[in-house]
């Protein structure tokens, strides 16, 4: 017979009489630790198709997306900038043409 272990994301059982038993931890074990008795050779065996570049997976994900974002951002200010800096422009060559009339105005008197 073929001995399934269960892992912390699925275990084998959820009935608590049926799990491995808790022990009480002794001085020279910390507290909080895993009991001897219990083997966890089933749970890397079960999660052996995770491997590491899955499990980074969100984070590249988030990292492009953030990225891209900060593209995005730096579209808008260079659309912002380019706005501010025809609009400046406009005023500059209205401000120019005043200035011309008012001078053909001064000489033409």
């Amino acid at each position: 017979m073929n001995t399934i272990f269960g892992t912390i994301d699925r275990p084998l059982t959820h009935d608590p009489k049926k799990q491995a038993p808790m022990k009480p931890s002794t001085p020279s074990e910390p507290a909080g630790s895993a009991i001897p008795d219990f083997t966890t050779t089933g749970a890397t065996e079960s999660r052996q198709n995770r491997t590491r570049e899955m499990q980074l997976i969100p984070e590249a994900l988030a990292r492009a997306h953030m990225h891209e974002r900060l593209r995005e951002a730096e579209r808008e200010r260079q659309v912002t900038h380019l706005l501010v800096a025809r609009r400046m422009q406009r005023r500059a060559e209205r401000a120019s043409m005043r200035a011309r009339r008012a001078l053909a105005v001064a000489v033409m008197q």
